[in-house]
C-alpha cells in the first residue's frame, strides 16, 4: 500500500485538478467488488492480476440480492449482489487493483456483453481518502435470496479483509434460498480454515 499511495501521491501532485488513484498506475484501474469478489480467491479465478488497495464505503447505496431477469438460472443457484441508490445507506467493499488486460474477464464474469450489468463509475471513501472505481449494477433487477454458497463467499470475503465488524454481522444475517447442490462456489479454493 505504501508504494502504491506514493505513486499515487506523485501523480496528484503533476496535476492542479481533483483526480482519484483509478489512473494513478499507467495499465491498471480500480475496481469496488461487494460481492462474491470481496474473496480474493474468487476473483482471482479469472482475474489473477487483483491485488488488495483498500477496504472502502459506496455511501447513498444499499446491497441488494436478486437475478437479472425473471425465471432466470444462475452458476450462483440464487440471487446475486448488486448496489442500488438509496440515499443515506452505505455498501462496505474492497478496492481491487486490476491489469487492463483482465477488465474483459472482469466485464464477462459479470455477464455485461450478455446485459446482466452495466459497468458503473462510483466514488468510494477509502482511509487514504475518497478514489473513483468501477463496480457493476445489475439490470432488469428482479429480488431474490442468495444460495447459501454465495453468502458463505460474500461473508468469507468480508472477513478476509477486514471490513467492519457491524457490517459482516449485516452479512452473515441474511436469508438463503437453502440450496444444497453443487454451485460455482465449489470451483473456489477456500482460505485453509475453510475448507
Amino acid at each position: 500500500m505504501v508504494a502504491y499511495r506514493m505513486a499515487c501521491t506523485r501523480f496528484f501532485s503533476s496535476r492542479s485538478i481533483f483526480i482519484t488513484m483509478s489512473v494513478a498506475s499507467v495499465g491498471r484501474f480500480l475496481y469496488f467488488a461487494y460481492g462474491s469478489n470481496l474473496l480474493k480467491e474468487r476473483l482471482q479465478l479469472k482475474n489473477p492480476s487483483a491485488t488488495f488497495v483498500s477496504t472502502g464505503r459506496l455511501k447513498d447505496y444499499k446491497l441488494r440480492f436478486g437475478f437479472w431477469g425473471e425465471n432466470v438460472q444462475s452458476c450462483w443457484h440464487g440471487g446475486s449482489a448488486t448496489v442500488e441508490f438509496s440515499p443515506g445507506a452505505d455498501v462496505w467493499g474492497v478496492v481491487w487493483s486490476l491489469s487492463d488486460e483482465d477488465l474483459i474477464n472482469l466485464d464477462n464474469q459479470e455477464g455485461v456483453d450478455a446485459g446482466h450489468y452495466d459497468p458503473l463509475g462510483v466514488s468510494v471513501e477509502t482511509d487514504e481518502g475518497t478514489v473513483l472505481c468501477r463496480t457493476y449494477q445489475m439490470n432488469n433487477f428482479h429480488a431474490a435470496l442468495p444460495s447459501p454458497q454465495y453468502k458463505q463467499v460474500v461473508c468469507l470475503g468480508a472477513e478476509q479483509n477486514k471490513l467492519p465488524d457491524e457490517y459482516v454481522t449485516r452479512l452473515k444475517d441474511i436469508q438463503t434460498n437453502n440450496y444444497s447442490g453443487p454451485s460455482i462456489r465449489d470451483q473456489i479454493v477456500l482460505p485453509s480454515s475453510e475448507n
